[in-house]
């Protein structure tokens, strides 16, 4: 039996982003589709809900099938959807799955903070095998996603409560992911600047052969 683990998938590899927004983008789509029979549309939100259930864990099921592994976040993600989705389902009231997007910012927000507290930096440890840094830039770049997550709590509050179901299902999306890729691309100098590249080394340095 080979001991090598499966090759990481690229994080902007058109697999990963069809595991990532796959899901929500079913969610979405799905129940757009269902809001436009009258034989589903006071039930779409639910169908919808349920479907985006069972999307989330064929995307954890494919993603440990085809790379070995699950990564911490797709496991919150699925946490997070299954838990508020069977919520929505179970006590049929859509304010459970509008909650998701709060409770996923105050989790991300307070577990990069106790992280820090405790100098288990998460974002060296899920990102220390891509970027070389400083524990001082480390904690600066772990304090500034912190910072970003505790806005976000409000926005997707905001949307939560002046929004129509039907409106949160189809501006969520924009509202709540495009100011994290807006951010993570805002960090991208930063992030240059501090990275410490590891030296390659030469033929000269090379150890002369036996």
């Amino acid at each position: 039996m080979s001991d090598e683990l499966p090759a990481r998938t690229s994080p902007s590899s058109p697999r990963q982003l069809l595991i990532d927004f796959g899901p929500v983008g079913l969610f979405i789509v799905s129940s757009n589709i269902l809001n436009r029979f009258p034989e589903t549309k006071d039930n779409s939100i639910f169908i919808a809900t349920a479907i985006f259930i069972v999307a989330t864990l064929i995307a954890i099921a494919y993603c440990r099938w085809k790379t070995g592994r699950i990564p911490p976040a797709l496991i919150v993600v699925g946490v997070l959807v299954v838990g508020f989705g069977g919520l929505t389902l179970a006590l049929h009231d859509d304010e459970f799955i509008k909650l998701r997007p709060t409770f996923a910012n105050i989790f991300y927000c307070t577990a990069i903070l106790i992280s820090v507290l405790i100098r288990q930096n998460v974002m060296k440890l899920v990102f220390g095998h891509v970027f070389a840094f400083s524990e001082r830039i480390w904690t600066i770049l772990a304090l500034r996603w912190a910072g970003f997550f505790f806005v976000m709590i409000f926005a997707a509050e905001y949307i939560r409560r002046t929004m129509s179901t039907e409106d949160w299902v189809n501006y969520h999306f924009p509202v709540l992911y495009v100011p994290t890729i807006i951010f993570a691309l805002a960090n991208t100098p930063f992030i240059l600047k501090h990275n410490i590249e590891t030296p390659t080394e030469t033929p000269s340095q090379q150890a002369p052969s036996a």
